[in-house]
């Protein structure tokens, strides 16, 4: 079912919205409705009819009540760096955007608590709480520029996934705008608390179509006093992959254990750091703690296993410097692949660590078979694989499509996931049925109606139309 607005409909609800917003805050150039009609998912764009800047809860609230009257689909956005189109405006109508409500209310050192607006972004948080000593693990790999609002609908995950868990794990409360506009106070300020349904837990990674977060509370850690990081080299990238389970077998849970297939190293080789001649594969290592002889003695351990599963050298960094730099080649990879061909899509599977191995030989035999090319790396440590399709002409999007949908059931047919971390979004809603079944989508889909029984917010994401 289509929600897209007739011309009527729109006039009005402008007028309406206009009444209420500074001139400032609602745009309809057609600059800004194409800017905002697009995400980082290679999806193409999704022009939207308005833009909305709202800065305040009391804002938010009253878009949402507004375009409710008009019959009006909204959007909500934040920094647009999601990878499955959750933020495109499919159906066109109002994009509501929270980039500008950016503050930092609080960070209590004695709770170990921070409240936020949904526009902060994420590594501006992090830096926030490490100067009081404290510690935000979760760390999407748009981390300077991805927001905590968007964090939240997505439940964003990261390299330190691995040790410290998703975004879900650190969001005690939230300040929550149901799609009619009601404003709702859910979850906690405490880290324990058992009262009632878990609401929190269900709206974070609902992907916006449930209603908007306009203040998240969120868990702190102290911030760990020591970080060592260690690039493993190996032959191949089926090597690395078992090496990275037999370093958890082995008790050892390092932060990060990433990993960069020979696709990957091909594309970021050079670009602020030279791997060794003949690497075929590598993995990211990081393990951190408070005591420095404690710390270099478990990545000592790591090292050894991984040299006994076939890695043939092992470089430590050798201060904050080296560090970054290891860190930005693995931050570069998504985009560096974009060289290698004029065409890219970007898959975010996961499957047990058992299955890891197969998976990534089946992939790279599917690219084979279909003459395309497979680039697998990712967050080895949790199963979570970020497997880019690459291709030059769009006589071949047949393919990739076949492709997309074969890496799909190849995940499921192993245990795993369509997704482990980019969402469903426009991306993979049609191939969600594959992994879940009538009766869980059919409940799924009784949960949005009772949310928003006009079916306004965020149309289009998520679940194929009936």
């Amino acid at each position: 079912m289509t929600h897209r607005p007739t011309a009527a409909q729109l006039e009005a609800c402008l007028r309406a919205l206009a009444s209420g917003l500074a001139p400032h805050q609602l745009r309809t150039n057609a600059e800004a409705l194409e800017d905002y009609g697009r995400d980082e998912s290679d999806l193409g764009t999704t022009p939207a009819d308005a833009v909305v800047l709202a800065e305040t809860t009391d804002q938010v609230s009253f878009v949402l009540r507004t375009t409710q009257a008009h019959g009006v689909p909204v959007t909500p956005c934040g920094a647009r760096s999601g990878k499955s189109g959750g933020s495109m405006p499919v159906d066109g109508g109002v994009v509501l955007s929270l980039e500008r409500m950016k503050k930092i209310k609080r960070i209590s050192v004695e709770d170990l608590t921070a409240v936020v607006e949904p526009g902060v972004v994420t590594g501006d948080l992090m830096k926030a709480v490490e100067e009081v000593g404290l510690f935000y693990p979760p760390d999407p790999n748009s981390w300077e520029w991805c927001t905590l609002g968007g964090n939240v609908a997505e439940n964003a995950g990261g390299p330190r996934a691995l040790k410290y868990g998703v975004t879900r794990d650190y969001v005690l409360g939230l300040e929550w705008v149901m799609p009619r506009g009601e404003v709702l106070r859910l979850g906690r300020q405490t880290i324990k608390g058992v009262a009632g349904y878990d609401l929190v837990g269900l709206l974070v990674g609902s992907e916006g179509t449930l209603g908007v977060a306009t203040e998240v509370t969120l868990q702190l850690l102290p911030r760990p006093r020591v970080v060592q990081t260690a690039l493993l080299i190996f032959p191949a990238v089926e090597t690395a992959a078992r090496a990275v389970t037999a370093v958890l077998a082995g008790g050892i849970l390092p932060r990060t254990l990433e990993l960069l297939d020979d696709v990957s190293i091909r594309a970021v080789d050079g670009r602020g750091f030279n791997f060794p001649p003949g690497t075929g594969a590598a993995v990211l290592a990081e393990v951190d703690g408070n005591q420095d002889d404690a710390v270099f003695a478990e990545l000592a351990q790591l090292s050894e296993i991984a040299t006994a599963h076939g890695a043939s050298e092992t470089l430590l960094a050798q201060g904050d410097a080296q560090r970054e730099q290891l860190w930005a080649a693995r931050r570069s990879v998504s985009t560096a692949l974009r060289a290698l061909a004029r065409h890219k899509l970007s898959e975010d599977i996961a499957v047990p660590r058992s299955a890891m191995v197969d998976t990534i030989q089946r992939l790279k035999a599917m690219g084979e078979e279909l003459g395309l090319t497979v680039a697998t790396y990712g967050h080895a440590g949790d199963g979570n694989l970020h497997a880019n399709i690459l291709f030059d002409s769009p006589d071949q999007r047949p393919l990739v499509e076949t492709a997309l949908r074969r890496m799909a059931e190849l995940a499921i047919s192993v245990g795993g996931t369509i997704t482990g971390e980019h969402g469903v979004g426009l991306a993979k809603r049609d191939l969600l049925p594959l992994e879940q079944s009538p009766g869980v989508l059919q409940l799924q889909r009784q949960l949005k109606s009772l949310f928003d029984p006009a079916g306004l917010l965020n149309p289009g994401k998520v679940f194929q139309a009936l």
